[in-house]
């Protein structure tokens, strides 16, 4: 079993399980965790806009889990696995660096958002890339 990748399926479903508890817990976890306060106050309204993006996002972090978690041995193999996971981790590595640039100008999100998320999102990216250098070969499509 590959360690790494269960390491980074492992954070990709806390994080997508931490959206879940956003729509759950409602505005004060979106402040908390430095949504921004537009997406607090959608919450507070019963508004439905901030849970869909909030699905959306668990959606997509679900899913890359569950192609970490098949890179790692721990559930069948899953299409286009190689690709997937050069993708997913182009994603984790771009937004890790991308979203620093954001702290002098946080776009309605407090600078520490953007410190933390994008730290937490380059290092996720990181053990991706690191896992993905390791199991290259392994990851090819059998015969």
């Amino acid at each position: 079993m590959n360690k790494l990748f269960l390491i980074a399926g492992g954070l990709s479903a806390v994080a997508a399980l931490l959206h879940l508890g956003c729509i759950y817990f409602g505005a004060s976890w979106y402040r908390f965790f430095g949504a921004g306060e537009q997406m607090a106050q959608w919450a507070e309204q019963g508004l439905i806009k901030p849970t869909l993006i909030t699905l959306f996002i668990f959606s997509v972090l679900s899913v890359w889990a569950m192609y970490a978690f098949s890179a790692a041995g721990l559930i069948l193999r899953l299409p286009l696995l190689r690709l997937g996971l050069v993708l997913i981790t182009a994603v984790y590595l771009v937004r890790g660096i991308a979203g620093f640039f954001f702290y002098a100008n946080p776009m309605g999100r407090s600078p520490e958002f953007w410190l933390w998320s994008s730290g937490i999102c380059l290092t996720i990216g990181v053990i991706h890339s690191v896992a993905l250098a390791l199991s290259w070969q392994k990851l090819a499509v059998p015969n």
